[in-house]
């Protein structure tokens, strides 16, 4: 969950940066002294639902609280926890799911070689490519950060399906979108993508093939390019080590092969022909179609790197397949449509849920000034060198604001908390809530927004925040996102009911 970056946050709506307060940085002392800074306002893109954000920087801290401390849960990557370099899937305060590559700590040993080679592929925007949409380099660490696609990857469909396998059209259909990204990448001077295989063609909500930008970036400065089985990579590879426009095209035929036959067989074992053809596709196919595609598969594979077509030959070859434009992938797939998520909660409610779901601001209050701070329990450590007269002070400036909150003084409130906030040496999650609630009640929804969010980045898993936000959102309007926010902050509830951290 963790605080995202600025720029992902406020691309869209530059208007709504007038008359907001300065961001508060946030100082935790067990936190290595991280800073948080939330951005002018955090309403743009909070619906995920725009374009693609634009390319930026991520903190560690931000991507460890998106992937739950990197879980082995939230692992999505084909060769879970053997792969070199694992990819994540993780989840934003914004909404806005992400897969995150997480590379050994020796790959990039080069900071500005990484920075470099990121920014390059960060910078190409693709419809059939799941773009990149930023990065991480602190310290040793170094991520990529792309859209997460959810209906995995054409090696499930094509090899390990439950349902059913992936019909002849829908297979035309993703060989002519991967020879599309190619030719685009190609012309945007990055020719180059390192292993291209099944696995890394990945699909969306709409069920529409995409390729995985993970893919045009090499695994670490001097590395291993192919990371599967040598039987699929070009024979010019295993001479001299390295990656060439025509190796890509080579790995193009090998996928080709795979969306014929249904099955992943190396070329020296399979060459194209007619015979390979899926059983499973029960003759459902256009012969002349096939004849096509197992030709172009044969242009491909051969031995010689300047035999091999280039990727607009690529294009020209798959463009007059595509049969079915007005059928959606998702049903040619078999797979459900993307639908909304409910917007009433699947779980009873709790007093504070009640609340929350009928924005009763007063209701909230009551809740808030009852529980006091038995949740920030665990949240600070301070140092005797701290325990100062500054600390003394701030310590003084939120009891003024707990008797000016209790009392429903809110503006008042809203200026102790701040002092509190502003001199950084204690966080608290709960003085966060309160201030949220106070902005709410003052009739500003925007930085009631923000410090809900400050709340979950101290707290990652405290139900209160998600509360917050929840309101937050109905009151901007949002009412999908204020739902969605109110069923997660429901379900954190319940689990600390189980047996979770405090009441």
């Amino acid at each position: 969950m963790g605080c995202c970056p600025s720029s992902f946050l406020t691309e869209t709506h530059p208007e709504k940066q007038q008359n907001q307060q300065p961001p508060h940085h946030v100082h935790t002392h067990n936190h290595n002294h991280t800073q948080l800074h939330p951005p002018p306002s955090l309403t743009a893109d909070l619906s995920a639902t725009g374009g693609v954000p634009s390319f930026s920087e991520f903190s560690f801290s931000d991507l460890k609280a998106a992937t739950n401390n990197f879980s082995s849960d939230f692992i999505v990557s084909e060769s879970g926890e053997k792969a070199p370099n694992l990819v994540y899937k993780g989840r934003l305060p914004n909404r806005r799911w992400i897969a995150v590559k997480k590379f050994t700590k020796a790959a990039w040993p080069d900071p500005k070689q990484f920075v470099d080679e990121a920014s390059g592929v960060g910078k190409l925007r693709h419809r059939r490519l799941a773009n990149l949409i930023g990065y991480c380099c602190d310290g040793d660490e170094r991520l990529l950060v792309a859209e997460y696609m959810p209906n995995d990857t054409l090696a499930k469909h094509l090899f390990h399906w439950e349902n059913q396998t992936i019909e002849w059209a829908m297979r035309l259909r993703v060989a002519f979108s991967i020879a599309e990204t190619l030719n685009y990448c190609s012309s945007e001077g990055r020719p180059l993508y390192h292993d291209l295989n099944a696995y890394r063609v990945l699909f969306d909500e709409e069920g529409d093939p995409r390729l995985s930008c993970f893919g045009l970036m090499k695994n670490s400065r001097d590395g291993k390019s192919y990371s599967t089985n040598l039987a699929y990579t070009p024979p010019e590879y295993l001479k001299n080590g390295r990656v060439t426009p025509e190796s890509v095209i080579y790995s193009f035929g090998t996928v080709l092969l795979d969306l014929l036959s249904g099955k992943h067989i190396p070329p020296s074992h399979g060459k194209a022909n007619m015979l390979l053809m899926d059983s499973h596709l029960e003759g459902k196919f256009s012969k002349e179609e096939a004849a096509v595609v197992v030709n172009l598969a044969s242009k491909c594979l051969q031995y010689e790197p300047r035999e091999r077509p280039d990727t607009k030959e690529l294009v020209t070859t798959l463009a007059p397949l595509q049969t079915k434009p007005e059928v959606p992938s998702y049903v040619m797939l078999g797979i459900p449509k993307h639908e909304e998520a409910p917007s009433t909660p699947q779980r009873p409610l709790s007093a504070m849920g009640e609340a929350c779901s009928r924005t009763d601001l007063t209701a909230i209050h009551q809740i808030l000034v009852a529980t006091h701070y038995r949740d920030d329990e665990g949240t600070n450590e301070l140092s005797f060198q701290e325990w100062t007269q500054q600390m003394r002070d701030m310590l003084e400036a939120r009891k003024r604001g707990d008797y000016a909150f209790r009392d429903k003084d809110f503006k008042t409130a809203i200026e102790n908390y701040s002092q509190f906030i502003d001199v950084g040496t204690m966080v608290s999650p709960t003085v966060f809530a309160r201030r949220s609630l106070c902005y709410l009640l003052c009739d500003q929804p925007d930085p009631a927004l923000r410090d809900a969010m400050q709340a979950q980045c101290v707290y990652p898993d405290w139900p209160t925040a998600f509360y917050m936000q929840s309101v937050a959102l109905a009151k901007l309007d949002m009412q999908k996102d204020a739902a969605d926010m109110l069923n997660e902050a429901t379900a954190l509830e319940e689990k600390r009911q189980r047996g979770g951290r405090g009441a």
